[in-house]
């Protein structure tokens, strides 16, 4: 087999999926892969993490789209044994740019959300158009990854697709670092201070992401008693949020910091860490809190907390847009209700550690 492996992204902005692969590129590299990292736009905060055993290959695209024959022409040259690619968008432009470099190049595509859900909530015409492709080009992949089985599932479903065609790997959450940097001091005065519980969120500020229902819980769980909630991420509710905040009287008590390199210090010292989502893939944060004993709630969402979860063993599963069930579950963390066996969650995020993946992946390589 040869061992130089291609990760096709459109950049490495803040997000699951661009972290999931910078740590599949990382852990390829130390299992002694040549391993190249594809960019249609090499920009991003995740770029400063690439280590120097990682080749960045900028495309200079200044849409995925217009990635294609810079793609194609890039697989023509150096002939990789595999791409791998993530977001359904960029998987198209993998699979096509396979086709006309014509190459013997496996492609495998990962699916890293749940498609109906997605398309309830279309941010473009492409997110419209986009089951359209899939179904046109996906079954031209030699293998098609989805990170939950609620996602292969409905991806089955929405696409008419195979179910058996599709195989399920989890993402590659749990690094040896992470570790480390969960030790880090934390540069904020709420969790320095420890006056009041602090509740965190971390992800992008997005539609799907539902912050509204988890600063109206906030609100509600202020009227019993002092907390404070840190959001940290980017996005494009940001003024919306903040206008939120601001309507609801909660601008001393809630802090929307933005995207920060170290989320794992802020949750191994947060008093519980919410996940407000109406659907998701296979949240990584959700995974990350708990590897870094986070006292952990979660929407019910498709698809992903349930499965991480465990049914509600390793964390409280709450339905979603439920202001009053959240809040109630909060509370009831506060006050010490939900027991936290730190064992118990070590070992339930071990099942997403990137060793342990990396391997499904290079099992997955010799198959092909």
């Amino acid at each position: 087999m040869n061992k130089h492996i291609a990760l096709f992204l459109p950049s490495l902005r803040g997000g699951g999926a661009e972290r999931v692969m910078v740590n599949l590129a990382k852990a390829f590299a130390k299992n002694n892969f040549q391993v190249d990292l594809v960019l249609a736009k090499a920009e991003g905060p995740y770029l400063s993490q690439i280590s120097s055993d990682i080749r960045i290959v900028d495309l200079n695209a200044s849409r995925v789209a217009l990635s294609l024959f810079p793609l194609a022409k890039y697989l023509r040259k150096n002939k990789p044994f595999a791409l791998i690619s993530a977001l359904n968008h960029a998987n198209i432009i993998a699979i096509l740019a396979a086709e006309i470099s014509l190459t013997k190049i496996k492609i495998i595509v990962t699916e890293h959300n749940t498609l109906s859900r997605t398309l309830l909530h279309p941010a473009n015409v492409r997110t419209k158009l986009m089951p359209f492709f899939m179904k046109l080009f996906y079954p031209m992949a030699d293998h098609v990854i989805a990170v939950s089985n609620g996602v292969a599932d409905d991806l089955s479903k929405t696409l008419n697709f195979s179910r058996s065609k599709i195989k399920v790997i989890y993402n590659p959450v749990v690094t040896d670092d992470l570790f480390e940097k969960a030790d880090e001091e934390v540069d904020h005065r709420w969790f320095q201070d420890k006056q009041y519980p602090v509740i965190l969120a971390v992800g992008r500020l997005t539609e799907q992401k539902d912050y509204p229902t988890l600063i109206k819980a906030f609100y509600h769980v202020r009227q019993q008693r002092k907390a404070k909630l840190v959001i940290l991420g980017d996005g494009e509710k940001r003024e919306e949020l903040l206008n939120l905040v601001k309507d609801m009287g909660l601008e001393q008590d809630v802090d929307i910091i933005g995207f920060v390199q170290n989320p794992y210090a802020y949750m191994k010292r947060c008093s519980v860490f919410v996940l407000s989502s109406k659907w998701e893939g296979l949240p990584t944060v959700l995974v990350e809190a708990l590897a870094c004993g986070a006292n952990v709630i979660s929407t019910d969402c498709p698809s992903g907390p349930r499965e991480i979860l465990d049914n509600g063993n390793y964390g409280k599963l709450v339905q979603v847009g439920d202001v009053e069930a959240l809040t109630e579950s909060i509370l009831r963390c506060f006050s010490g209700s939900y027991d936290i066996d730190l064992d118990k969650l070590l070992s339930r995020s071990n099942d997403f550690h990137v060793e342990k993946i990396a391997r499904e992946y290079i099992d997955l390589f010799r198959l092909l």
